[in-house]
């Protein structure tokens, strides 16, 4: 006899991705203010800084049943972290330099108004979250644009690929209980199906990125109630 499904109300979403924020060491949660409509929760008001609010957007996506997250945080520096773009850029190309995982001379920074915009290319997708991590929590980043590519010397995906990236997402929790369709179409790696929290939709994203030979992820996953068992 399967269990019964739990019905979440949007005012309960709320209440939960307020406590998470309570819990959550990087933000203050009185400067948030949190709304929900159908599951997409929208966070307002503004923050100090960038790794604010990324680790405000975060937050709310660990919480199970939101379907999406509008981040509409805006950033105020502080006089203290205002730097002017020549120094941000500086910065980010210092920050690039020093991650093991990212050759910089593969990408091209610009800075505008605090705002920085990376584009090039990298083998692998880790590189291209790696580039991210490593801008982010910098001193006078306002916002980041992620516009590198990920272009992979290796060859197209062979034929085994999908029931790979099947067998991890099973072995990591994603589809433990229904499956999650997998297709793979030359170097794209399409994902279908219900997962129960962003989170798992997100580590199916991270799980498909990670199959050699891939430049394309279509995550068309949705966080919802699976069939009771």
């Amino acid at each position: 006899m399967g269990s019964a499904t739990i019905i979440r109300t949007d005012q309960d979403i709320q209440a939960d991705v307020l406590d998470e924020l309570t819990w959550e060491p990087r933000v203050q949660p009185h400067e948030i203010g949190v709304t929900v409509t159908e599951g997409v929760v929208t966070l307002t008001g503004w923050v100090d800084g960038y790794a604010k609010k990324w680790a405000a957007e975060r937050a709310a996506h660990r919480v199970p049943r939101v379907r999406a997250v509008a981040n509409d945080l805006a950033v105020r520096l502080p006089t203290s972290a205002r730097r002017t773009d020549q120094e941000v850029a500086t910065a980010v190309v210092r920050a690039l330099e020093w991650d093991a995982f990212v050759a910089v001379e593969d990408l091209d920074v610009t800075v505008a108004d605090g705002w920085v915009t990376l584009r090039g290319q990298v083998e692998w997708e880790y590189q291209r979250r790696a580039a991210d991590r490593a801008v982010r929590q910098l001193t006078g980043v306002r916002g980041v644009s992620n516009g590198i590519a990920v272009r992979p010397r290796t060859t197209p995906p062979g034929p085994g690929v999908a029931a790979g990236i099947r067998r991890a997402l099973e072995r990591g929790g994603v589809a433990d209980t229904v499956p999650v369709s997998v297709d793979v179409h030359g170097d794209t790696v399409v994902l279908d199906g219900v997962v129960r929290s962003t989170a798992q939709r997100e580590e199916a994203e991270r799980i498909a990125w990670s199959a050699p030979g891939v430049t394309e992820v279509h995550n068309r996953l949705v966080v919802g109630t699976t069939p009771a068992g």
